[in-house]
């Protein structure tokens, strides 16, 4: 794409201010961390690439009652460079899905009127966007490209049959409006291939955007911490971390957790049982990232055995290793061959291969682990930085709107520290 023709896009979704999530997450059950860091990665990204880019956000909130606030207004912002519109709705089931289509149709027109754009992102599989971009691309005639981070249709566990039955639905709804997306950018292949057959797609795990935490900090006593941040949930494993913590007999542990779910009350009893381990703890980006530094081991436990782990990878892979520190994984296959040096796999799914793998880290001498954590630092930062990821997805967005798009983008290309 000739460099006088750079995509204008616009991002649909929910990346809103620091300040304004902050805000809106105070007591949601469901923490959005990670979802507002991806966005923003993917906004600073391609803004890197030389790509304008401008945002329609809604906020990242469970439904009322799991968060107590209905009602959401809309207004704009302006945040590190950025305008944004945030999209009004009521937080109530299914009226919240009609009141998001509605903002995002009435801000969307009005903003593209005024401001032409190329590109439509849509960030996730929300199905009043999914539906809103395909309308205002009809309208606007510009290309409409979900990012699909994970699957339609995870449910919680406990859901009434009304519940279940809606889902089902919506994922109806989404599988049909990905069929008319102009292309996709996902995680992984399986969500592209099975959900956005026969699209345009882009393979883009994440996107390196480590916090400054001012090199990692000495430690100040014996003990070694092991630390896990995500969704404190047994579907990502939190239980099995413990109880193999709980089978380590050196005292000088600690076991850290970090984040929302609904484990939360089950880890403080685990808490007080063993002095070792902490109670869960909520932190902001820059001081999660001096702990997650300071630690001996960053562990990602989720199970391999869930229906939607080939759709899926953890964010949190790339997020550990730009803190330079030795990470023990489950071998998640959403996880491309080329991360394998720089990770520690248990040799078996279960609570004892992860207790074993922990041990393996534990018992490396110090300047084995610290080598091995500085070469898998030197990979995503190298390989999955803003610069890197930010100049592909110009480039197949760019190929999206000039007609020169491969149908068959699914891999990355080789990356070389020239890039």
């Amino acid at each position: 794409m000739p460099d006088d023709r750079i995509p204008r896009i616009a991002l649909l979704g929910f990346t809103l201010p620091d300040d304004v999530l902050r805000g809106v997450m105070a007591g949601d059950a469901t923490d959005a961390t990670q979802t507002h860091t991806f966005a923003w990665a993917v906004v600073n990204g391609l803004r890197d690439a030389g790509c304008p880019v401008r945002l329609l956000s809604a906020a990242p909130v469970s439904n009322y009652p799991r968060n107590r606030r209905i009602r959401f207004r809309a207004s704009r912002f302006h945040h590190d460079g950025v305008d944004g519109q945030q999209l009004g709705f009521l937080n109530v089931l299914g009226i919240k899905h009609l009141s998001r289509f509605l903002s995002a149709w009435w801000h969307g027109v009005r903003s593209t009127r005024r401001d032409p754009i190329d590109v439509l992102l849509v960030h996730g599989v929300h199905t009043p966007f999914l539906w809103c971009g395909l309308a205002l691309a009809r309208l606007r005639r510009m290309s409409v490209v979900p990012i699909l981070t994970d699957p339609p249709g995870v449910g919680r566990p406990g859901e009434g049959r009304a519940v279940r039955l809606l889902r089902g639905l919506d994922v109806a709804l989404v599988r049909a409006a990905l069929t008319r997306c102009s292309g996709v950018i996902a995680l992984t292949l399986p969500l592209a291939e099975d959900f956005a057959p026969g699209r345009p797609r882009l393979i883009m795990e994440g996107i390196c955007t480590p916090p400054s935490v001012g090199g990692r900090p000495q430690a100040r006593s014996r003990t070694r911490e092991i630390i896990y941040a995500g969704g404190l949930s047994r579907a990502y494993g939190v239980d099995r971390l413990v109880e193999a913590f709980r089978g380590l007999p050196d005292p000088d542990l600690r076991l850290s957790v970090f984040g929302r779910g609904d484990l939360e009350p089950w880890l403080r009893d685990q808490a007080s049982a063993d002095p070792r381990i902490a109670a869960p703890e909520l932190l902001d980006r820059s001081r999660l990232g001096r702990r997650l530094a300071g630690a001996a081991v960053l562990a990602n436990p989720r199970p391999v055995d869930q229906y939607f782990v080939p759709y899926s990878f953890p964010s949190k892979i790339i997020e550990y290793l730009a803190m330079g520190v030795p990470v023990v994984s489950t071998d998640l296959p959403g996880i491309p061959d080329d991360y394998r040096p720089y990770l520690v796999y248990p040799r078996t799914d279960t609570v004892a291969g992860l207790r074993a793998a922990i041990e393996r880290v534990l018992d490396m001498p110090a300047g084995e682990a610290a080598a091995l954590g500085a070469a898998g630092r030197d990979f995503v930062v190298r390989t999955r930085s803003r610069a890197v990821q930010g100049q592909r997805m110009r480039d197949f967005l760019g190929g999206l709107t000039d007609g020169s798009a491969d149908q068959a983008v699914t891999t990355r290309r080789p990356v070389t520290a020239d890039h």
